[in-house]
């Protein structure tokens, strides 16, 4: 089976992640699907942010969760990635702003083919239980909270997917895992029709983990897949989704070997 390629926050080898610049890049190459981190500001808007501080993507200081989204859209979120240092004087300024959920969403919504996206929800967080609470209405919003939605939610908290599972039981869930240590026990609470989102890392060094999963006979989406042996491993785990930073050079390879 030819696993999905979803960007990992967006083209984010090549340009600076969860800018829209990097994420049309990541459309243009092909990738099937989009992933991003959200986070809630001030004022209450979903933005496309990993980090809880500035300090590395916007090269200032400051928490997200403190700022408004007129503060965020102040700043440049493409600068510190080397070779994006505003040497392109006709560059539109919108591809390297703060990205808000929405406009995602609809830049997905309107494109000419079928893309998915995969959110995931930071924890912990101020604002708790509202992520999922707002993402939930944006969902609904756009008609995305029905089967058949493009949309499926991620996050390394148990509790975060269990919020949702409730707030929109139609869209699709992945429990990410960075310990293959945890698995006995998420293994014992987890749905069995919830995704399983392991670290590539975790599949490489921890075999009894992968063959484990197997066994069980879950869905595997995989994060962050990069290089050719790590792509091959997810090939012969029978892996339904890759989420790499370099889409476009997954894609050419998955051409190659399947």
């Amino acid at each position: 089976m030819r696993p999905q390629v979803v960007a990992h926050r967006g083209a984010s080898e090549q340009i600076a992640e969860h800018t829209l610049g990097a994420y049309v890049e990541a459309l243009d190459v092909g990738a099937g699907g989009l992933e991003c981190d959200i986070r809630l500001t001030s004022d209450g808007q979903l933005v496309c942010v990993h980090d809880r501080t500035l300090r590395r993507t916007a090269q200032t200081e400051g928490l997200v969760s403190e700022m408004s989204l007129a503060e965020l859209e102040e700043l440049n979120f493409a600068t510190w990635k080397k070779g994006q240092s505003g040497e392109q004087p006709d560059r539109d300024d919108r591809l390297d702003r703060v990205l808000t959920l929405r406009t995602l969403l609809q830049t997905v919504r309107d494109y000419d083919r079928r893309v998915e996206l995969a959110i995931e929800t930071k924890h912990p967080t101020r604002y708790g239980g509202l992520t999922e609470r707002k993402l939930a209405e944006l969902l609904r919003e756009f008609g995305w909270d029905r089967p058949g939605s493009p949309v499926r939610v991620m996050s390394f908290s148990f509790t975060a997917l269990q919020r949702m599972e409730r707030l929109t039981p139609s869209v699709p869930l992945v429990q990410l895992i960075d310990r293959a240590q945890y698995w006995p026990t998420l293994r014992r609470m987890v749905s069995p029709h919830w995704i399983i989102g392991p670290g590539i890392s975790e599949l490489r060094d921890h075999w009894r983990f992968a063959r484990r999963l197997l066994l069980d006979e879950r869905r595997l989406h995989v994060w962050t897949v990069n290089e050719d042996d790590d792509l091959e491993l997810c090939l012969d785990l029978g892996v339904e989704a890759v989420i790499t930073d370099r889409p476009g050079y997954m894609l050419n390879r998955l051409s190659r070997l399947v």
